[in-house]
């Protein structure tokens, strides 16, 4: 298995943010520097996926600010089902450089995660930030689709107001990797916890634009 799905489903959606972490960069509006993967090959392919959990919106991001998008598997009762993701054909030292720098640390300065944990428990989890938590939610063209997320209880998380900015690209991000219409982002994002019941309709609207 030469290849693996990465899934994003929040800033990554858009293949211009993804690029920071490919070719490295400093993205605009943030601080950090990305130092970019060993092998800058683009993705063999992009396609939109739906995963079968939930994106919700927590933590407090400094850079956007307010709160960011995360996975959950084991969605809350009366939690939407059903995530909007792209996934992109990355090989096995790319996803494992992609997952290096959600850690903060440089490609090629320790060695590769072991990816084939994770296929055989369906989720490791590699540190105790963020996004350092793995799991594999299925199969695409004989290749597994894995994504990143916190390895929080979502019965027990905070859930956060994410920002417009942050929205904003998130939305740009839909229509980019999956067509849809102003009408359609609004109502997936609208349900979202964390959006759901902190931005009006209205507004939504208006970021979707």
């Amino acid at each position: 298995m030469t290849h693996v799905w990465y899934c994003a489903y929040g800033s990554n959606l858009l293949a211009r943010r993804l690029a920071y972490y490919a070719e490295g960069g400093t993205p605009p509006g943030t601080t950090h520097t990305y130092p970019g993967f060993r092998d800058r090959t683009p993705p063999l392919k992009t396609t939109p996926l739906t995963l079968p959990g939930t994106v919700y919106f927590a933590w407090q991001s400094l850079v956007w600010p307010g709160g960011v998008a995360f996975y959950t598997d084991r969605p809350e009762p009366g939690w939407p089902r059903g995530a909007a993701g792209r996934g992109y054909l990355l090989t096995r030292q790319q996803f494992s450089d992609l997952l290096t720098q959600e850690m903060h640390r440089i490609p090629g300065r320790t060695t590769d995660f072991d990816i084939d944990a994770v296929l055989d428990s369906g989720r490791v989890q590699f540190g105790p930030g963020r996004y350092e938590t793995v799991v594999h939610v299925g199969d695409l063209d004989g290749f597994p689709v894995l994504t990143f997320t916190s390895p929080w209880d979502p019965a027990t998380v905070v859930l956060r107001k994410p920002s417009a900015r942050y929205l904003g690209m998130l939305a740009e991000g839909l229509r980019e990797s999956h067509g849809w219409e102003r009408a359609r982002i609004v109502d997936y994002l609208s349900e979202l916890p964390g959006v759901q019941g902190n931005w009006e309709l209205a507004e939504l609207y208006g970021l979707a634009g």
